[in-house]
């Protein structure tokens, strides 16, 4: 097969062995670049699912102090002590460069820095339960924020993972054996090749030894 897709060239040969070289690099590139991909994949698979453990135990905790809450109020106050919010969040979406794939990174600031500023109603009329189920919600954002960015990175990075063990397999099984398959070849003809002009050049040789000194004449004659 490589003897019909090769021209058994010198020149066919340092290209080949320039693209093995390359594809070599590439390969070592790639392999380490996947390992630091699975490495740093692996510590955000681990924080993720710290943070979701802690997310949803805290929000459990919330939701029960909101059913305290609405059971010792009634409805409708505590309907109107949550309609007008007090503070603002606003949120910046960035991204960060991680062995080439785009992380989102979340940036928070309030409109206020006081922490009283995330209770909208007045504490003389609600219940305890309810500041405590505000105050879980308000001290759980950021968690929930770091558990939204590294949710979306495991997956980009999974992606990326993916993408470059397919390359290294295809460097490793494919491009860079068959490109050692041609070089071999190449090599077997030139030295074929070699083989068959010296072969060649020997019988020119005896040939014109032969002319000058006519060995065979003499050696007929001698023997008659």
């Amino acid at each position: 097969m490589a003897g019909t897709q090769v021209n058994p060239t010198r020149m066919e040969l340092t290209r080949l062995k320039k693209k093995l070289a390359t594809a070599t690099r590439g390969h070592k590139l790639l392999k380490d670049k996947r390992d630091e991909l699975m490495r740093q994949f692996l510590e955000l698979v681990r924080e993720d699912r710290e943070l979701r453990e802690k997310v949803e135990k805290s929000l459990n905790a919330a939701n029960k102090n909101f059913v305290l809450a609405r059971a010792g109020m009634d409805d409708e106050q505590v309907n109107v002590a949550l309609m007008a919010p007090r503070q603002e969040v606003y949120l910046e979406a960035k991204k960060k460069n991680v062995m080439s794939v785009e992380i989102p990174v979340f940036e928070t600031s309030t409109h206020t820095a006081d922490p009283n500023d995330i209770y909208c109603y007045g504490l003389a009329f609600t219940s305890s339960d309810l500041d405590d189920a505000v105050k879980s919600l308000a001290d759980i954002l950021p968690d929930m924020l770091r558990l939204a960015e590294c949710e979306k990175s495991c997956q980009l990075m999974a992606a990326e993972i993916e993408k470059t063990r397919r390359r290294v397999n295809a460097l490793e099984h494919v491009m860079i054996p068959q490109t050692q398959e041609k070089i071999k070849y190449i090599l077997m003809k030139l030295d074929e090749n070699e083989r068959s002009t010296q072969i060649r050049l020997m019988k020119v040789k005896d040939m014109m030894l032969e002319d000058t000194h006519h060995y065979k004449e003499k050696m007929a004659e001698e023997a008659s």
